[in-house]
């Protein structure tokens, strides 16, 4: 059984058939939130950064909301490999403190997290955005006018409202959150964000981190990150609630192909959307994209509990963090299967690609 699918948008396929993938074809990568389904990525991540783009001349533009935003950060540092294998680690690790039978609060999870981005990521910033080709951009998602600060009544009242104009138009969400990019400042994305409210910010030294971790900051789960350097003063939360999948307009691109590692076939606009499945068809704007993905057969056949691991693992294993622990590195362990599958793939002259879906 195959363990890697491979799909692709109409203009992506026909290269793909015509001539195979080459490094030099790839012009950005795309990274979803998801939170531990990204682990599953890991092997498939180090191999691409590490070894298979290594080399590539050309400018990379890595993108990424929360667990991406980690993802793509690790990319840009000197030792890709090595600094992708520290993350799987740290987030297999991840432990905090809490009250028997008790959820960990949100300030204890936020600082002991910050620490972990600061260490990993703050203190190497200068390092990141010095890399001589790949250019970080980092989503996050901005409350306005109620959620402008964070706050026990206002935070739940102003996603209430969040989650009620999403359902009338993805647009009109744009009236509560707003995107916030935060962009290596020496070249600017090959596309427009005109899909959604959105601001841009310069990254530097000073605000990577706090980005970072912003982009991180899952709702009530972690405290949203306040008044980033550099950037519109507000709260700033998780980037995948704009932008849970990225499911932007990668086809406004004047050449080269978007190359997407994905946990799913499908690409989800924001996190809101999630159970509104008419919104996640494939659509002109994936056009260029070439999106690899676990075989959701696969996954049930090898995958400890017959899935990719997810933030229900932390719920479902409660105390037994170290049978959550094993699960979840023997799951990074068995997605070495992507990575093989994915190498062997660029060998060949041509790739038949599914559609994508």
């Amino acid at each position: 059984m195959q363990a890697l699918q491979i799909h692709a948008g109409p203009r992506a396929r026909a290269q793909l058939r015509e001539r195979g993938l080459t490094p030099a074809d790839v012009r950005v990568i795309p990274a979803a939130a998801g939170g531990p389904k990204g682990l599953a990525l890991n092997p498939l991540d180090r191999f691409l950064f590490g070894h298979w783009l290594r080399d590539a001349p050309q400018t990379l533009h890595l993108m990424g909301a929360s667990i991406g935003a980690w993802r793509m950060a690790c990319a840009c540092l000197p030792d890709a490999d090595a600094a992708l294998a520290q993350l799987a680690d740290d987030y297999i690790a991840q432990e905090y403190p809490h009250a028997p039978g008790k959820a960990p609060k949100a300030r204890d999870v936020t600082r002991v997290f910050g620490a972990t981005i600061d260490a990993r990521l703050g203190a190497r910033a200068n390092e990141l955005l010095a890399h001589p080709t790949r250019r970080l951009h980092v989503v996050t998602s901005r409350g306005r006018h109620l959620m402008r600060r964070e706050g026990r009544l206002r935070t739940p009242l102003g996603y209430l409202g969040a989650f009620a104009t999403n359902l009338v138009s993805r647009r009109a969400m744009g009236g509560w959150l707003e995107r916030v990019m935060f962009s290596d400042p020496r070249e600017s994305l090959p596309f427009a964000l005109h899909d959604y409210r959105t601001k841009q910010v310069p990254l530097a030294a000073g605000n990577l981190g706090a980005a970072v971790l912003a982009s991180c900051s899952i709702p009530f789960w972690l405290d949203a990150v306040h008044d980033i350097p550099g950037a519109p003063r507000g709260a700033y939360w998780d980037g995948g609630i704009t932008d849970y999948h990225l499911h932007l307009d990668y086809a406004q691109m004047g050449e080269g192909l978007v190359l997407y590692p994905h946990f799913q076939a499908t690409v989800v606009p924001g996190w809101l959307d999630k159970a509104l499945t008419h919104r996640h068809a494939a659509t002109a704007r994936l056009s260029n994209v070439v999106l690899l993905a676990p075989n959701p057969e696969w996954v049930k056949a090898v995958m400890p509990n017959g899935k990719l691991p997810d933030r229900g693992d932390f719920k479902a294993y409660g105390e037994r963090i170290d049978e959550r622990r094993r699960d979840w590195a023997r799951a990074v362990a068995e997605s070495r299967r992507l990575a093989d599958e994915f190498a062997q793939a660029v060998q060949r002259p041509s790739i038949e690609a599914l559609p994508l879906v």
